[in-house]
């Protein structure tokens, strides 16, 4: 049964790629479900569903369950930093700086030439300093 898992990936990824998102999104679905039932998958191959299917609901604005998917993607795989990426984005944009820090910190321990990952921290990073400076974040907040 494990070999029918590959296509079924490889499909949802096609269905990415031609941002087809709500087939996509059942094929990973799919895809992880089988998954949790056969538990013979590679861990890449799963924390890559994860990921991508936490890219489409981000891409909806869903960001609770957009997060919930990336951090199964990093619990499947840890060495993965796209999805610390990700979750940290997601985590800037909610306003959780410190959060926010931590994920892209780790993103560029696994991979230090991650340029968009160096530019979030930077941004986070920034915004945290302005957000204080104007009252807006109180130091016990940080």
């Amino acid at each position: 049964m494990e070999e029918d898992n590959p296509p079924i990936l490889e499909y949802a990824h096609s269905e990415f790629k031609k941002q087809h998102f709500k087939r996509a999104e059942e094929l990973y679905t799919k895809f992880i479900s089988s998954c949790a039932q056969l538990r013979e998958c590679e861990a890449s191959n799963l924390a890559g569903a994860y990921n991508n299917r936490g890219q489409i609901k981000y891409l909806r604005v869903d960001f609770d369950e957009a997060v919930d998917d990336f951090t199964s993607s990093i619990q499947t795989d840890s060495q993965f930093e796209i999805p610390l990426y990700n979750r940290g984005l997601i985590r800037y944009r909610l306003g959780f700086f410190d959060d926010a820090k931590r994920d892209f910190q780790q993103a560029l321990e696994l991979n230090p030439d991650f340029e968009d990952a160096k530019v979030s921290l930077q941004q986070t990073l920034l915004d945290q300093q302005h957000k204080i400076e104007r009252g807006y974040l109180q130091l016990h907040q940080l």
